[in-house]
């Protein structure tokens, strides 16, 4: 049997990410404004091969360059992907205080927004396996960045911007471990 190469572990990383995009995230409709960007082919994925989180912040500094000389009509927005490094949640969470400081270094500040989504991710307050949790559950440990003025347009389009943590909430609720389960995505 040949072996795994990186190309088909990246072939991988990458699949499963839009199968969690497509099954979870547009699929429960978690994100009401991920199927346009996901059908238009404007979220750009780019898989870190960090192993440390010194090297994973230099690949946040370059993706978020990128993302900032870019057009929105090519990349509205990115992924950056950092399947070995930051495995454990708190980690990563501790990080965010790294990039908050790099995007103001960079003056992005108001320009680019940085989500959060990892394997363990877990609010504040509730059990590990708690449902509700599985919103920003992700296949891999991933960045999201945001283009700001898209975040302000979308809410101020939208009737009730509060709706949406509510409606998830419940949805999963309803769904249930096993429900999740059955969508074939990782728990």
């Amino acid at each position: 049997m040949p072996k795994e190469t990186a190309k088909d572990t990246e072939d991988i990383i990458l699949h499963e990410t839009k199968e969690w995009i497509l099954k979870a995230v547009i699929g429960l409709n978690l994100c009401p404004f991920a199927k346009p960007t996901f059908q238009s082919n404007t979220i750009r994925y780019t898989i870190s091969k960090s192993k440390n989180a010194k090297d994973l912040l230099f690949d946040l500094k370059s993706e978020l360059l990128f993302l900032k000389e870019t057009n929105p009509k090519t990349t509205e927005t990115s992924l950056l992907i950092h399947p070995y490094v930051l495995s454990d949640f708190l980690d990563q969470n501790d990080f965010l205080d790294d990039a908050d400081l790099l995007l103001n270094q960079l003056e992005l500040e108001g320009i680019i927004q940085i989500a959060n989504f990892h394997p363990e991710f877990q609010f504040a307050g509730k059990k590990k396996n708690d449902i509700t949790n599985f919103v920003g559950r992700s296949p891999y440990q991933t960045l999201h960045l945001l283009r700001e003025d898209s975040i302000t347009r979308i809410v101020d389009s939208h009737p009730n911007i509060d709706s949406i943590f509510k409606n998830n909430r419940k949805k999963l609720k309803e769904l249930g471990l096993e429900g999740w389960k059955n969508l074939g995505l990782p728990s």
